[in-house]
């Protein structure tokens, strides 16, 4: 079975989704779009035949699943009308960053033919797969807690600078877009988690981003969650989720390298020689897309969890220090 698939926002996101949907078996890109000329033109220059169409609705006719890949700000009128037109919805988090508007769109998404899903993109990932394997054989032991920690010497990166608002205080922000993937990380092993305490310090200038911040959530069973993100500094990027387990712990580093510890030395969990990490989570979120257009259980997140990790991110980012 093929499906057709329409991509809104052609941003660095946006282009990732379409190379690895042209190469998936199961999808037919149709239709792509964005309002930037920069970000056609980036298209274009690496996959020629790209088919640009002239504004989203056009991209989205005939589709059997959009993917929104367009900043917060107009995902939800496109989710809407994509659902309105019986079309699977594949949105990008966050949802938005109005939980009221978040929470109406997700209520509506349930009454639509296929509830919406979201693309944290681990979520299908061999590291998932390994780590629940491990949970499952009681490798792990019992599950004690889970640790975040980021530092980016400069946000965004040097990749997502066409992306301006990213910087924004408004929609961006690292804690929205790459702390999320890791509370739902958290909440997908732990259970759901509350916050507890945080603090954030930001910029002079009101209209940038978060600079640092500190969080502890927890699970209703008190098991804790903690967050450390940090910008600045003369150092590479740092990308680190440990989940700790009494008999062995795991640690994600770089969303998708797995590595394990019984008390000594960090050792690989997995394998990379044969596969590129990213590409491998890519093709294999798409295959639990297409489980999800037919009907079948899958991995990927739900418009319900998206919106617990979106109400924990902007409870920890009103925290001012």
């Amino acid at each position: 079975m093929t499906h057709k698939l329409a991509i809104v926002g052609l941003g660095i996101m946006g282009r990732r989704m379409l190379e690895n949907a042209l190469q998936h078996p199961a999808f037919d890109v149709c239709g792509v779009w964005d309002p930037s000329a920069v970000s056609v033109a980036k298209t274009l220059e690496i996959m020629p035949d790209a088919p640009v169409s002239a504004h989203a609705e056009a991209a989205m006719s005939g589709a059997d699943v959009v993917y929104l890949a367009c900043p917060p700000g107009p995902r939800k009128t496109y989710a809407l009308q994509a659902a309105s037109a019986g079309q699977g919805v594949f949105m990008e988090k966050p949802l938005g960053t109005d939980n009221a508007q978040s929470r109406d769109l997700v209520a509506q998404l349930r009454k639509s033919r296929l509830p919406g899903v979201v693309n944290f993109t681990q979520a299908a990932s061999r590291g998932f797969e390994e780590l629940q394997r491990a949970m499952d054989a009681g490798e792990t032991g019992e599950l004690l807690g889970v640790d975040i920690v980021v530092n980016y010497p400069t946000w965004p990166r040097a990749w997502q600078k066409d992306a301006d608002w990213l910087r924004m205080r408004e929609e961006g922000g690292y804690t929205r877009e790459v702390i999320s993937h890791f509370l739902f990380l958290a909440g997908r092993f732990l259970g759901p988690l509350s916050l507890q305490s945080a603090s954030v310090r930001y910029p002079q200038d009101p209209a940038l981003c978060e600079l640092d911040i500190l969080g502890r959530l927890s699970t209703a069973d008190g098991r804790p969650v903690t967050v450390m993100g940090t910008t600045g500094g003369q150092q590479p990027d740092r990308q680190e989720v440990t989940v700790r387990g009494s008999l062995r712990s795991h640690q994600f580093r770089e969303f998708y390298q797995l590595w394990r510890s019984d008390g000594g030395p960090w050792e690989q969990a997995l394998d990379w020689t044969t596969e590129d990490p990213r590409t491998s989570a890519l093709q294999r979120q798409l295959s639990e897309v297409s489980q999800w257009l037919q009907g079948k259980p899958h991995k990927l997140a739900t418009a319900e969890e998206a919106l617990a990790v979106q109400e924990l991110v902007e409870a920890i980012l009103e925290r001012h220090s």
